[in-house]
């Protein structure tokens, strides 16, 4: 008898490809002034091809991304850091994402998360998705203990 499900958080209950596009839009937009001399379209698609499906971090997608479009107005840093604080306010669910949630919780499973990446950066997006109570163990793989 099943008693436990166990998922994953990127590309399983965070739609992260639409959440990326998103963030990505956001951030061109809001640092216009100093992207201004790139068309839009370059610099989201550059990033995206980049950070190849999440497998490469941001601070080598945004050090070949400054190289490579002459961003100089801005550091590879500050976008790095930008995108650590802004990311958050980007997270798109997949659908009906609570109510899946919701019903595995009414049938007295006890649910478990497991993902790869940087803790606080991973918590804010499951904050953020608001899905963190329905949770018993999150495990993040930067954290260890």
């Amino acid at each position: 008898m099943i008693k436990a499900v166990i998922f994953d958080l990127d590309g399983t209950l965070l739609n992260r490809d639409e959440s990326m596009k998103k963030f990505i839009d956001y951030q061109y937009e809001r640092l216009n002034k100093w992207l201004a001399h790139i068309p839009k379209e370059k610099y989201t698609s550059r990033f995206i091809e980049l950070d190849n499906r999440g497998y490469v971090w941001k601070d080598k997608v945004y050090q070949q991304l400054t190289e490579e479009l002459e961003i100089t107005e801005v550091t590879w840093e500050e976008l790095l850091q930008d995108y650590i604080k802004q990311f958050q306010y980007h997270c798109v669910p997949f659908p009906n994402l609570v109510s899946m949630l919701e019903e595995l919780r009414s049938n007295n499973f006890i649910l478990g998360m497991i993902t790869n990446g940087f803790g606080q950066f991973q918590m804010d997006n499951i904050r953020a998705l608001g899905i963190e109570s329905y949770f018993e163990t999150i495990l993040v793989s930067e954290w260890k203990d």
